[in-house]
């Protein structure tokens, strides 16, 4: 078998789809089918259902998917083993962050990135956390980090601690950002809110909250944009149910007034999360190290663990 066939065969099954895998890899789609294809024969059966909606890997395209993620992996390992050799690691590490957390972690990280692992090629992407989690899963992030993420059995999660949610209205004062009293829970069922659709974890969080205490948030308008969500509520549309971080990074022209939202207190948490089904690798694992250590730098103020 080739080890490119091999290669091609997994990310087609793990994206179920030969289109997605042909943008992935970088390869025409026709190319793509045909090595597939060529895979099949040499093996002897069909190792992808082909339907509609894309392609799922047969009883046989299981045992080759499982088989073939070992063997990309100890390629990966091998590569790295030979890197250490020379003094370095080597490869490519795939990272997901929330846009809140991106725009104040991707600056320091990369920067911290380039002088430990300077031979290693980097991604990083924004996405929603059930988006990343999917990713984890497909195989196109090696590490992602996710609010309040769903234990699953192929997605392994490290607590990183909690970061509290404030509820945003326009700002009163002169101050860009000004921190007021308290406000319960119960009041937000008096707020015109504008959040995020009904598959973000902030706004699945919130409303679990609301529905433990026998309350339906008054939602407005759905925006799925953090930076949106704020030039909304500055200019007095309504208001907005976020992070510190997120006003921070994202409202820096605009004057809130921020509340603190208790009883009860309302923080949501961070994971940093990776797949349980494929190994982490060296440079990975190193990855993984240097999120730690900026992540909880530069949020020490807003996390805590509880």
């Amino acid at each position: 078998m080739d080890l490119k066939q091999i290669e091609y065969f997994v990310r087609v099954a793990e994206l179920g789809s030969f289109t997605k895998a042909s943008i992935d890899l970088n390869i025409a789609q026709p190319a793509l089918s045909r090595q597939v294809r060529l895979l099949e024969v040499e093996l002897g059966q069909s190792l992808l259902l082909r339907n509609g909606r894309g392609v799922s890997p047969t009883e046989g395209g299981k045992l080759l998917l499982e088989h073939g993620r070992g063997i990309m992996y100890q390629i990966e390992r091998t590569r790295e083993e030979l890197s250490k050799l020379k003094g370095s690691l080597v490869g490519r590490v795939a990272v997901g962050m929330p846009p809140s957390l991106s725009k104040l972690l991707t600056l320091p990280l990369v920067n911290r990135f380039n002088q430990v692992l300077p031979d290693v090629s980097l991604s990083i992407s924004e996405g929603l956390s059930s988006q990343m989690a999917e990713a984890l899963q497909s195989g196109n992030l090696d590490i992602a980090l996710l609010y309040n993420a769903q234990a699953a059995d192929d997605i392994e999660l490290l607590p990183l601690g909690r970061e509290r949610l404030y509820l945003v209205r326009k700002g009163t004062t002169a101050d860009r950002i000004h921190v007021g009293d308290a406000i319960s829970l119960k009041t937000l069922t008096h707020e015109r809110l504008i959040t995020p659709s009904s598959h973000n974890a902030m706004r699945l969080f919130l409303q679990s909250e609301m529905v433990n205490l026998g309350l339906r948030p008054n939602i407005i308008l759905e925006i799925d944009g953090v930076a949106i969500i704020l030039d909304l509520v500055a200019s007095g549309q309504g208001a907005g149910v976020l992070s510190m971080n997120a006003v921070k990074s994202l409202g820096r022209h605009h004057c809130f007034d921020i509340h603190p939202i208790v009883d009860p207190d309302l923080s949501i948490k961070l994971y940093l999360a990776t797949s349980n089904r494929r190994p982490s690798t060296h440079t990975q694992l190193a990855m993984l190290k240097l999120i730690q250590e900026q992540t909880q730098f530069y949020v020490s103020g807003q996390l805590s663990e509880r």
